[in-house]
């Protein structure tokens, strides 16, 4: 679609009662990020009350009609997903405004690849909007769903604000107190109107807003179009006026409304659990799903579905997490085990079967599990999507240890065109049931104490060393032969080996944001940097050829509000693993106070930890390690002239060598490896480091 141009979501596909809309980007360096955010809009283009707001602080709306996804990496960046339920969209609001801004105010025009995307509760995308033009604004509204004659249509609005956040819901009927707290992000928000013309986003309700040679939208602080070639009006956003005080007698005003803070919430840590009552260390609590006693996994695979199956549909919260990127509405959740269903000479029973209703429409999805590291079966897949399609059912739902990458199917399957039912077809990890248990339990929070209970029983059983559910845990048959490779120098360029070490890398790095983001309730996610037209398989085999030529695996993952990006370079020649992280020099202050100051900050690291001063000089800066800069810290001080542009924290550690999970192979190590840094360094530098002293 083109900027302005709108239609119709029945004319697109049968399916639409449900969407999902995709916002995404990328960054060149990787560090790039916003937020997104959803506005339900009444019939004169404002919000209702501040329960019509939807962002990262109230992801979810009670009544199912939206909720934010969160964020996924994609083969060309970022794409963080809303899952819309437009039949539970109350009646009183007319449109969904689809929007996102960037952290202290930074610019949509640092990003590449900026686009929209929406797709049916089947999953097959309906429509893109590329968006080429973005400059300075720091909030941007995507586009717009909206009612038309009973009718559901979408429009592509394409037009942002300089002005951020205060700019973006100032349009909308909600006044901002732009005043930022220590973090940055200390927007508060609060009911109110605009005073002054409605001419920009918010007042736009019909068709004819964007019909050919209309005015659109205007960006805050620029000139909208004015009608019948005169000048440009100018266009200027007033915030509300501090009311006169009112004349003696006169009856007293209403109270302000309580304040929004657009500030991200803080997390408090849960208490520490009460002493045991046990008489030593051998009595071990009763557990509501027992892991001991299984001996085989086929057995592993019937206990780990069914008890996940049960906790999702008595945890609605939990159960909704699970499905709602699959397309799945907000409703009553029934789930079954080992269903029996038709299918040619002999029925087949697919592990689990998921039911949602919400207003008498059920969405159904049959469910393929696999525990202890075993491969999912193409033909059973394949006979399940079969199955769905002839029976009208919404999804197939794969589960297993492995970690799906984009591009790369798990397993292959066939779609026959010519049926008109859509089935959508996808896969969960072990690993991500586990991190969206974390989320909930210590750091969300649940209204139930009961259901947070159930969560811990089996979150205990997730990790239970004989559950078989312990994410991905295998980097696959060519590692041996592609290090042995390396190290008598035999592995030439293009051989698929070397693909398939960088996917199981991939994957591996993608569980280990998992499992580091449930554990601290923060977005972790992995940074892949493409080249413009670079598809999944192209990058890969670059990554691959640059694995043959120099033994090393690079990955580098962002985790939220912190300092930098840390950085993972596994040397298979050497048997290292290296992480690493670079801090921006402050830019008020002198460079002795700035070393001082990281010193102290790193009073808890490892001593063994490598600290490099960053220059802009040719020569290499200052280095050392922890333990010998202690007491000099002035020694990260250039001997030259040359300018401090940074600091680079590192530590290093060997790393096993085996392909399995093993407690000395390589998952383990690599695990452990960021773990350590991040609690040891990370964790305790100031992630405004580099705005101030």
């Amino acid at each position: 679609m083109v900027k302005g141009s709108n239609v119709g979501l029945a004319a697109l596909s049968d399916s639409t009662d449900s969407v999902i809309v995709s916002l995404g980007w990328s960054s060149p360096g990787g560090d790039g990020d916003a937020d997104v955010s959803v506005l339900l809009l009444a019939a004169d283009g404002k919000v209702r009350s501040n329960a019509d707001f939807f962002f990262y602080n109230n992801p979810a709306a009670e009544d199912g009609s939206v909720q934010l996804l969160g964020q996924t990496p994609t083969e060309v960046g970022t794409e963080d997903r809303i899952q819309l339920d437009l039949t539970a969209v109350p009646a009183g609001v007319e449109r969904l405004v689809i929007a996102a801004s960037r952290h202290q105010r930074a610019a949509f025009g640092q990003l590449d690849n900026l686009r929209l995307g929406l797709a049916d509760s089947a999953g097959e995308q309906l429509l893109t909007f590329p968006i080429a033009d973005a400059d300075s604004e720091s909030a941007f509204v995507f586009g717009e769903i909206y009612r038309r004659n009973q009718e559901w249509k979408f429009r592509a609005v394409g037009q942002g604000y300089d002005s951020g956040l205060a700019g973006l819901a100032t349009d909308f009927g909600i006044e901002i107190d732009d005043d930022e707290t220590d973090d940055g992000v200390g927007e508060g928000i609060e009911e109110g109107t605009e005073e002054g013309t409605d001419d920009g986003v918010g007042g736009r309700t019909g068709d004819e807003a964007t019909a050919p040679g209309a005015p659109q939208p205007s960006a805050v602080g620029e000139a909208p179009a004015a009608p019948d070639g005169a000048g440009p009006a100018a266009k200027v956003l007033v915030p509300a006026q501090a009311q006169p005080p009112a004349a003696e007698g006169a009856p007293s005003a209403p109270a302000a409304p309580k304040r929004l803070r657009t500030a991200r919430k803080k997390v408090t840590r849960p208490r520490s659990a009460r002493p045991s009552l046990a008489e030593n260390d051998s009595w071990r609590s009763a557990r509501l799903f027992p892991a001991t006693s299984l001996k085989s996994d086929r057995e592993r695979e019937v206990r780990a579905t069914s008890v996940l199956l049960s906790v999702m549909a008595q945890v609605p919260e939990f159960g909704r997490r699970l499905t709602a990127a699959f397309g799945a509405p907000a409703g009553r959740m029934e789930t079954f085990a080992e269903v029996s269903l038709p299918h040619g000479d002999s029925p087949k029973r697919p592990d689990g079967v998921i039911r949602v209703d919400r207003a008498g429409r059920l969405w159904t999805a049959l469910l393929e599990s696999k525990t202890n590291g075993n491969p999912l079966k193409a033909e059973q897949v394949q006979d399940y999507m079969d199955i769905a399609a002839r029976r009208g059912y919404e999804a197939v739902i794969t589960l297993s240890n492995d970690v799906a990458l984009e591009g790369s199917p798990l397993v292959s399957v066939k779609i026959d065109g010519r049926r008109k039912h859509k089935v959508m077809l996808c896969h969960l990890s072990w690993a991500e049931v586990a991190f969206q248990a974390k989320m909930l339990i210590r750091h969300e929070g649940l209204t139930n104490p009961a259901h947070g209970w159930l969560l811990e029983e089996l979150l205990h059983y997730l990790q239970h060393e004989n559950s078989g559910c312990h994410g991905f845990q295998n980097m696959g048959p060519a590692w041996v032969p592609v290090r042995n490779g390396i190290d008598d120098e035999t592995l030439t360029q293009g051989d698929e080996r070397a693909v398939q070490v960088v996917e199981s890398w991939e994957r591996l790095i993608r569980q280990v944001c998992l499992q580091l983001g449930g554990e601290l309730g923060v977005k972790v996610q992995p940074v892949q940097r493409t080249r413009r037209g670079e598809g999944p398989r192209d990058r890969r085999a670059a990554l691959a050829d640059r694995l043959c030529a120099d033994g090393r695996l690079n990955a580098e993952i962002r985790i939220e509000d912190t300092v930098g990006t840390v950085t993972i370079t596994a040397d298979l020649r050497l048997g290292k693993l290296r992480t690493s992280i670079e801090i921006p020099a402050p830019e008020q202050g002198y460079p002795l106070s700035w070393v001082k100051r990281l010193v102290r900050q790193l009073a808890e690291a490892p001593a063994d930890l490598h600290v490099e001063t960053l220059t802009d000089g040719a020569a290499a800066g200052p280095r050392g390690t922890l333990e010998k800069l202690r007491p000099e810290p002035g020694n990260l001080l250039p001997k030259d002239s040359s300018k401090i542009t940074g600091f680079r924290l590192s530590l290093a550690k060997s790393v096993g060598s085996t392909r399995g999970n093993a407690e000395t192979g390589f998952i383990r190590g690599v695990d452990a490896a960021v773990e350590r840094f991040h609690s040891g360094v990370v964790a305790h530098l100031d992630h405004r480091a580099g705005r101030r002293v």
